[in-house]
Order: C-alpha cells, then structure tokens, then sequence
C-alpha cells in the first residue's frame, strides 16, 4: 500500500480539521477483504431474496412469449434416396454415391491433344514411369527399351524447321522438356488409350517377348494400370457425356428420387460457381420421370413401389440449441465472452450480420434441436410434428415455409423452389446432396474471358492464359508473340534456304494505305449470325483472325484458339463449328476458368478432376481492330526491312 495516500490515524486527522476548518481532506473509500478467498466476494449474494424477485419482475423475466418449454414431441418422417442422374441430354444413369457429387457433375476430359501436338506431359510422363515399374516388378526390366522406343509410345523431339512442331519449338520451356525426355521417358497416356479403345488390344502388341507366358502377365499389368489411372484421376467415360454445355458455358444436369409411385426430379439449369449444393436445384413439376425407357435403374418391385422410400415415426425429448458465446437468459448469469455480438458492426446492405445478431440476442433460446440422421444423396420430409409442452399442452407444428411457393413474402433456408411461375405449393422436403465441404483447386489452366467490343461492334475471346504441351500454363499474349516470332523465324530460315517470296516494292510516296489493324493473336473474335429458321435472333459463333506474316508465299493461315473451352468441337473430325448464346456474354463481361479439383470423400479415397467455373467480368474493351486506314511511310514494314522489331 502506498504510504503517501493512506492514512493510518483517521481520527486524528478529523480532530485536527476542527482546528483548521479552510483544508479540505479526504480519503478513498475502497473494500479490504479478510481474507485472501474472492470467490465470495464474486457470488455477488443477495441478503433478500424478495429484492431479486421484485428486479425479475421489474425486467420482464416473468413474461412468457410461447408459454411453456417443450418436452416432448413426435415426429413422422418420409425418405426416399436419389436414384437416377442425367448429365445434360444425355442418357441417364444410375445415381452414384461413392464418389462426390462435385466430381460427377464438373468433371471434363484431360486436355492429350492440342493444335497439331500433345499436351499434358506431366501427366503422360507420369503414366509411362508407373507402367515401367509395373514391368520391372513383374520382373520384365529387358522390355524397357521396347516401351521406349515403340512407334506409339515414345516421346519424339520437335523439329525446329517444321511448322506443326512451332507450337513446342516457340517456347523454349517445352522445347528443353521434350528434348530432354525424347529416347528416355515412354509416355503412358497413348498405351492407356489403346487399351481402353478395344477389348482386343494388348499391351504387349509390337513387343517381342522371351517367352509366351509373359503374354498373361503383361495382361494382369495392363487390368491393374487402367485400374490405377481411373482411381486417381476421375474422368467421363467412352461416351463422353459430361454435363458442360459448351452455349451456354455452365453445367446442366438432372437428378430423381421415387416418390409416391413416381418421381421427384429435380434439375439444376445454371451451375457454374464451383460450390454445390441444396440451392442449385430446382424442383421440376412437369416431369413425373426422369426417363421414359430402360435407362437407369427403377428400383421397385413387383408391387410397385420403392425399396429405397421409408417412413418412419418417431418420439424425441427436444433440447434446447447451446452455441459458443450464447447470452445466458438468467439474471445475474455471466457469459464466456467467447463470442462478442456487440463488436459486430454490420453495415446498412449485411443482411446477414443483422439476421445473425438477431438470432443470437433476441431468439436464441428459442430454438429447440429434434436430432434425425439422414443418409447423404436422400430427400427427407417432415409429414407431421406434434410437440407437448410443460403444461401438458399438445401443439401441431406445421413448417415455416409452407404455403404457396411464388408468395413473395415466403422465405426458407435449405428448401428447394419450384421451377416455373405457376402458384403452386410450396415444397418443404430437405434434400441431402452427396456434396464435400472443400475442395482444394489448383491454378487455371485454362482462362477465358469474352468481353464486348463496341467500337468493332463484335464479341472477342481473349485467351488470359493457355496450356503448354508440358502441362502448366502461360500468358496468352506472351505465347502468341512467342508462336509469331517463331515463324517468322522458320520462313527466314526457309528464305537462306532458297525459298523465293515476293519482292515488296519501295514506294516514294509519303503516305500508304493499310487494310486492316491486327490484334494479338490471343483475342479470337465471336462473330454474330442469325439462328436457322430467323431472321431477329442471334448467337456468336467462333471465328478466326489471319496471321498475317509479310514475305510468306502462302495465304495467311488462319489463327485457332488454344484453349480447351474455346476449341470446342476443332479436335473432332471433321471439325465442328461453336456457337455461343449472345445473351451468355453481358455487357460486363464474363471470365471462365478450367482448373484441376482435389477432394477426398468419405470413405478416404482421393478424387482429382477437371472442372470448370464462370463468374462476372470486368466491363467492356477494345480489341485496336481498324480498317482501311492511311499510315505514314516512315513506319517501314518489318518483314520488308528485316529489321528486329521495336
């Protein structure tokens, strides 16, 4: 204790005030506790009870809004479980539940193939390295060689005087790649794909083998390599079907459960923001069957019904909702502190700060949790609630969002709507996706973004980054400069060599006129056209802009898109055309990513996939693109000089 302000005579100093009535003294009044003990000096106890009753009532403790506390309740319950799938339009399926349903819907074939060359070496590496330790294992390392060097099967180095290996020789990363894997590495990509292709292909064709028993055991390793692929990477299946709808660049696809003799199907039209879940779904109405021939599975049996519908009734003590940091509802009752509803500063459009500090504060101790284990890819439905109070009072609950579905003031967490704008009931069933609550996604390789053009008055595809035949990823723009210069290099190459070009002439004149302004190579323009049959509406249509290279002998080739979303049908033979919907590309802009998923499910297994996600863009552009302009001769032609670029 400080001796400077405490006084240790109290009385003394009061007799002597007397004496000396114009100084003015005083001393802190301050609790000195006997004991050393706080704990109940902390109980903060009340002499008279009365007093407590009288603040309890004074703060309206003692007014009830729902009467009396529930202690019983009785539930019955309708389920039923997702039997059929149906990815866009193509056939439909037997619903699985042992991979995620992210992985089924988004996944999309592995980019092998490019413009002219390979791509996904990674990928094509790691393949043929796992075949070869399936041989050397087998204890068949003498076929090493073979692997390697087999026409189908071996990595070959790109020629730098060829123009189908520009694409590999214009970027020095993926030229090293394949020089220093050429003669060394096998890849496993092309013996995968010919297995797969027919049940009569062999592993071990155009090998020569020792012995004629090794056939058998190059035919359990072939069985065990597909077998360790499509476990570790999850892919569409021969058919192809996945649900990407290249026109309208998102995912459609459908689901159904039985119900009632028919059943419930349920699509999502517009799924593209990579998280899904309850509210991708739609209920749809004017459908009774997800298929109307053999497809799928009915799961019924003779009589009819379902062998995957139950219902069941069941009685529960409800109990009441606790969270961290809930406000305690008795007086003189601290909380934790662990969570602080008076720090939230919502702002005047947190719609969700407000709901939550609402639900915290005021409603909290209103809630009351009836606990009911679903299986995940089910649909469940409360058909009644009855719930019997303190006072022995037996009330009918009925749900929340019941009512009409297009009631504008009918608001619903996890409830599905119905899909169209007829005033029908509202559907209140929950369904329990198949879903995971991350997924770990790595960096795009594919990123796409269309913007509107006003001023040339079209729709461009603008290439941000493409894939490498390496398997990573580079700048559009600095690729196409890299492929340009490359051939232009090649045509120089070609002219030492004795190629004859046509001479550009020189010209006095102090002004030329030029056809038309290039853009970069990465910017594929979407050209509008008239549907078929219609003379108003329109849809884009992919197109291509010349690479122009003064000096080439041959009319300028057109340029092709790079990237997988926007090659969309240019791999198929014979090429197909992509058309776009005009009303897919605001005036905003849109950017569209394809990039590689992880997750793992809920047995442990590991799911990789390719997926794609969309989301808006950055406003409008301008792509420089000009016609029949007047320059100055003083910006001599490139080519004509051969002079480095500036």
């Amino acid at each position: 204790m400080n001796d400077f302000i405490a006084i240790e005579n109290i009385q003394a100093v009061l007799d002597r005030k007397i004496l000396l009535p114009t100084i003015v003294m005083w001393n802190r009044l301050e609790g000195r506790p006997r004991t050393k003990n706080f704990l109940r000096a902390l109980r903060a106890e009340v002499r008279d009870p009365l007093w407590m009753l009288c603040k309890q009532w004074q703060t309206g403790e003692f007014k009830g809004d729902d009467a009396g506390s529930p202690i019983f309740a009785k539930v019955h319950m309708a389920t039923t479980e997702l039997t059929k799938y149906q990815p866009g339009d193509a056939a439909v399926k037997d619903f699985d539940k042992s991979a995620p349903l992210e992985a089924i819907v988004e996944q999309r074939p592995f980019p092998y193939v490019g413009q002219q060359h390979i791509l996904s070496l990674d990928i094509r590496l790691l393949m043929g390295r796992q075949w070869l330790k399936y041989i050397q294992s087998a204890g068949l390392s003498a076929l090493k060689p073979q692997y390697i060097q087999h026409e189908n099967y071996k990595i070959t180095e790109p020629d730098p005087a060829s123009r189908s290996d520009a694409f590999l020789t214009a970027h020095p990363a993926v030229w090293q790649s394949f020089s220093a894997m050429a003669n060394r590495a096998m890849d496993g990509a092309n013996l995968y794909f010919y297995l797969i292709a027919d049940t009569q292909n062999h592993a071990y064709d155009d090998i020569t083998l020792a012995n004629e028993s090794d056939k058998a055991i190059i035919d359990g390793l072939a069985n065990k390599f597909v077998q360790w692929y499509e476990k570790i990477f999850y892919q569409p299946g021969k058919e192809q079907n996945d649900a990407w709808l290249a026109q309208q660049l998102e995912y459609q696809f459908a689901v159904s459960a039985p119900q009632e003799g028919a059943e419930k199907v349920m699509v999502a039209e517009e799924y593209y923001q990579g998280r899904l879940d309850w509210y991708n779904l739609d209920i749809d109405p004017s459908h009774n069957n997800l298929s109307d021939g053999s497809d799928g599975t009915n799961n019924t049996d003779n009589t009819g019904e379902s062998d995957v519908e139950d219902s069941i009734t069941m009685s529960f003590f409800p109990t009441a909702i606790q969270f961290e940091g809930m406000p305690n509802t008795r007086w003189w009752t601290f909380e934790e502190g662990k969570t602080n509803f008076g720090d939230i500063k919502p702002d005047t459009t947190d719609i969700n700060k407000l709901l939550l500090m609402e639900f915290g504060l005021i409603y909290a101790n209103d809630w009351f949790l009836v606990p009911f284990q679903l299986p995940v890819g089910s649909i469940a439905k409360v058909k009644g609630l009855a719930v019997t109070n303190v006072f022995g009072e037996r009330i009918w609950i009925t749900a929340s969002g019941s009512g009409s579905d297009e009631n504008w003031q009918r608001w619903a967490m996890y409830n599905l709507s119905v899909k169209g704008s007829d005033n029908v009931r509202a559907d209140t069933s929950l369904v329990l996706l198949p879903t995971v609550s991350k997924v770990q996604e790595g960096k795009p390789i594919d990123d796409l973004r269309f913007i509107r053009d006003e001023v040339a008055n079209t729709v461009w595809g603008i290439e941000k980054n493409i894939p490498l035949a390496t398997g990573r990823s580079k700048p559009g723009s600095e690729a196409g400069r890299e492929l340009f210069n490359r051939l232009e290099s090649i045509l120089d190459s070609e002219i030492e060599g004795g190629l004859v070009v046509p001479e550009i002439p020189e010209s006095s004149a102090p002004i030329r006129y030029q056809l038309m302004q290039g853009v970069p190579e990465n910017w594929i323009p979407m050209i509008p056209i008239h549907l078929d049959n219609n003379s108003r509406e329109i849809q884009l249509q992919r197109a291509s802009m010349p690479r122009v290279i003064l000096g080439a002998p041959n009319p300028p080739e057109k340029i092709k898109p790079r990237t997988v979303l926007l090659r969309q049908g240019l791999n198929e033979q014979p090429p197909q055309p992509y058309f776009l919907h005009e009303e897919e590309v605001p005036r905003a802009g849109i950017q569209v990513t394809q990039a590689y998923q992880r997750t793992r499910w809920n047995n442990g297994q590991v799911y990789c996939w390719l997926g794609v996600k969309k989301q808006t863009g950055r406003g409008e552009g301008s792509s420089g693109l000009a016609f029949d302009q007047i320059k100055s001769t003083k910006q001599r032609l490139r080519r004509a000089l051969r002079l480095p670029a500036k």
